[in-house]
């Protein structure tokens, strides 16, 4: 389907850390934009913005031509899309379903093919990018799903993110996204471990992050996230809970696929170890505690 501002409706399920901001921006594209979240305090400001409240998930799908979804878990996904009262079986036919959360690529192919039963268009569509990533526009768009599809959605991706590319058929863009979560996680120890060193060995670490930030070791995360760990801050850009729920979706894939992860086995150890300690709603750059 064509989309045409002004007229299309879109429905955003989640509206949180990433979500919020990702509507914010469909809403300011000059679309319609109906929203669904578990706490409607959350979406006061986009209401006030012209955003309009459904009360449940069901209502929200059949009166949207586009629903896009930014949850938490694979078994929230599973219930938003493929429950009794989910959105396949509320949305009408021609509807294009875009789910946005980092979640299972088996999963993924589920959707796709429920979908396809009801004559709707499904994309998993997972973003990299964080809570800076969402506020400006910037992510980083993995899809996976039919190209007609995805070429259709392309001004909708554009409002939020500029780094936006179809990797396959579905499930493909989840299987992306696992990817990009084994990169960070490997990097993460390092980022944490570079500055520990730092500081242990009496050295100015703000000094010896503007050298190496911008040399070979230079990395998202050292560039975004280590500033945050210097000045203290472990607010969530994203969540340590999330984290440890995408590795474990990628340790299963690369099991299943006969693949040994030993960096992504032990970053997710060491996560778990940071969740025990009762960070779990902290920012991922948190693992620093754990060398500090």
């Amino acid at each position: 389907m064509k989309l045409v501002k002004g007229k299309s409706t879109v429905g955003f399920i989640g509206l949180g850390v990433m979500g919020h901001s990702m509507a914010g921006h469909v809403l300011r594209g000059g679309f319609d934009v109906l929203v669904y979240n578990r706490s409607k305090q959350k979406t006061l400001d986009l209401l006030t913005q012209g955003a309009v409240w459904k009360d449940d998930i069901f209502s929200l799908a059949e009166k949207s031509d586009v629903v896009i979804t930014m949850v938490g878990y694979p078994k929230d996904v599973e219930e938003v899309y493929l429950g009794e009262r989910g959105i396949v079986a509320a949305a009408r036919p021609g509807t294009v379903l875009i789910d946005m959360t980092t979640s299972s690529p088996k999963l993924a192919e589920r959707i796709a093919s429920a979908a396809a039963e009801k004559g709707l268009f499904s994309l998993d569509a997972p973003v990299s990018g964080g809570d800076k990533g969402a506020r400006e526009a910037t992510l980083s768009i993995m899809v996976g799903g039919e190209e007609t599809v995805f070429e259709d959605m392309l001004p909708l991706f554009q409002l939020m993110g500029k780094n936006i590319v179809l990797q396959g058929g579905p499930g493909s863009g989840q299987h992306t996204k696992m990817a990009n979560q084994i990169a960070i996680a490997s990097n993460m120890m390092g980022v944490c471990e570079a500055l520990a060193y730092a500081k242990k060995s009496g050295l100015d670490t703000g000094r010896v992050l503007s050298s190496i930030s911008g040399g070979a070791a230079g990395s998202w995360s050292l560039s975004n996230l280590a500033p945050r760990i210097l000045a203290g801050n472990f607010a969530p850009g994203f969540f340590v809970k999330h984290f440890i729920k995408d590795m474990r979706i990628a340790l299963e894939e690369a099991d299943r696929m006969g693949m040994d992860a030993p960096g992504l086995k032990q970053a997710f150890a060491l996560y778990e170890e940071l969740a025990a300690k009762g960070c779990e709603n902290d920012g991922t750059q948190a693992l620093f505690k754990l060398y500090e």
